[in-house]
């Protein structure tokens, strides 16, 4: 799956029909972030606010309708953000093969942490919230 369908496909969950879960939704962040108060279920109201929220974000003009050209510009924005995650990603594949030979050998591996260094944007040691907000936005978190 492409990273515009997996985009695309985040922000028709955020629009579907709401399911109750008896648990938070640690491994489902989208799912927890639908979760408006936090009570590990999804109710009826949950789901109607975020298909809100979402259906807001679509309409950048406010005119209250979604046209093509909106559509258009949220495809780019995540075309966008996937191209430069997808960047970040591959300098910091390259970062890891210290030896240069191509490839990333166990040791070489565990000297990054990946993640880590893909959230902090500025390079400073410390992750922020803006920046795990800004490594979400790439991930495709609609909200």
């Amino acid at each position: 799956m492409n990273t515009v369908s997996v985009a695309i496909a985040t922000m028709v969950l955020a629009a579907a029909p709401a399911v109750a879960y008896a648990q938070p939704f640690s491994q489902a962040p989208l799912l927890g972030q639908i979760d408006a108060d936090h009570d590990g279920k999804i109710t009826r109201q949950e789901t109607i606010a975020a298909r809100e929220r979402v259906f807001k974000r679509l309409d950048r003009n406010g005119d209250g309708v979604v046209d093509e050209k909106e559509v258009e510009t949220a495809r780019q924005a995540m075309i966008e953000r996937a191209t430069m995650a997808e960047a970040r990603l591959s300098n910091q594949w390259k970062r890891m093969d210290q030896d240069g030979d191509g490839k990333v050998s166990a040791p070489e591996f565990q000297a990054r942490n990946l993640v880590f260094e893909l959230a902090d944007r500025n390079g400073d040691g410390v992750v922020t919230m803006d920046e795990i907000d800004f490594l979400r936005g790439l991930l495709g978190r609609a909200g």
